[in-house]
């Protein structure tokens, strides 16, 4: 089973970005306990990060018959990007949409998502374990486990 993980925007800055919404810790460490978790669960986990709305969308657009699964913690773009959203709902594999921060909780033009009703799940707030606990989740559910 192969799961992809996407990070978005300014996700390259996890450590000196806003500390206090998105805590102290950095992609790399992310990245680093996301693939802890696939090896414990015997998965393939691949990880990527990008700025650019088109390389995403590009990347989603060629999971069919590479992964089984999407993690995607599309950052801004959750909030504008009708390509991503588009993308998701095109290649038709359970996807599950990440935010660090509680987006309900902060500046209201966050609490729109275009993804969400396209995702299998959303999982928001719960910093670095919130990525753990989706990807433990969505092999379940890719697994039938549920």
């Amino acid at each position: 089973m192969r799961i992809l993980l996407l990070n978005g925007p300014n996700l390259q800055l996890l450590g000196m970005r806003e500390p206090g919404i998105y805590g102290t810790g950095t992609l790399q460490e992310l990245e680093g306990r996301c693939r802890k978790v696939a090896g414990e669960l015997g998965v393939e986990l691949q990880c990527r990060q990008s700025n650019w709305e088109g390389e995403l969308v590009d990347w989603i657009g060629a999971i069919p018959g590479n992964f089984d699964g999407l993690l995607l913690n599309a950052a801004a773009y959750t909030h504008t990007s009708v390509a991503i959203r588009d993308a998701v709902a095109g290649v038709r594999v359970p996807t599950v949409e990440l935010h660090l921060s509680n987006i309900f909780g902060r500046d209201e033009f966050r609490h729109r998502s275009y993804l969400a009703g396209v995702a299998w799940a959303v999982v928001a707030g719960m910093g670095f374990q919130g990525y753990e606990l989706a990807l433990r989740a969505l092999v379940a559910h890719l697994r039938g486990e549920e």
